[in-house]
């Protein structure tokens, strides 16, 4: 590992199991990882922690993750941010409209654990 800082990753999801088992599988790897557990605490954070990766859950109680979504994509400031869904939407169309929303990746829930960290690897290798 080069001694590059390491990546920046924000989970928004308002489960707080779920929050706990992502940054439970990610904690070895070489992130900075924060949590905000609704769409205000999240888009509050992305502001101050600057993320260079968001796994976010789509079914949130405030904001749903595809408005979210449209907003960061919307931002100059933040629209380089790679947005991966991690959600339980599984039914046929979900995908696909989250990616018309702009999301950069989409992970299905239960999350398996080496596919998930290969897939965040994937993402930030760019």
């Amino acid at each position: 590992m080069s001694d590059a800082a390491p990546a920046r990753i924000l989970v928004v999801d308002d489960n707080a199991t779920n929050l706990k088992l992502v940054t439970f599988l990610l904690a070895r790897g070489p992130y900075e990882l924060r949590t905000a557990a609704n769409a205000h605490e999240a888009l509050d954070l992305v502001k101050s922690f600057k993320p260079r990766l968001i796994l976010l859950d789509l079914q949130l109680p405030d904001i749903d993750g595809l408005e979210l979504t449209r907003r960061w994509k919307s931002d100059p400031e933040t629209r380089a941010t790679i947005i991966v869904a991690v959600t339980a939407y599984a039914m046929k169309g979900d995908e696909e409209r989250a990616r018309a929303a702009g999301v950069d990746g989409y992970i299905t829930k239960p999350l398996d654990a080496e596919r998930f960290r290969q897939a965040v690897a994937r993402h930030l290798a760019g």
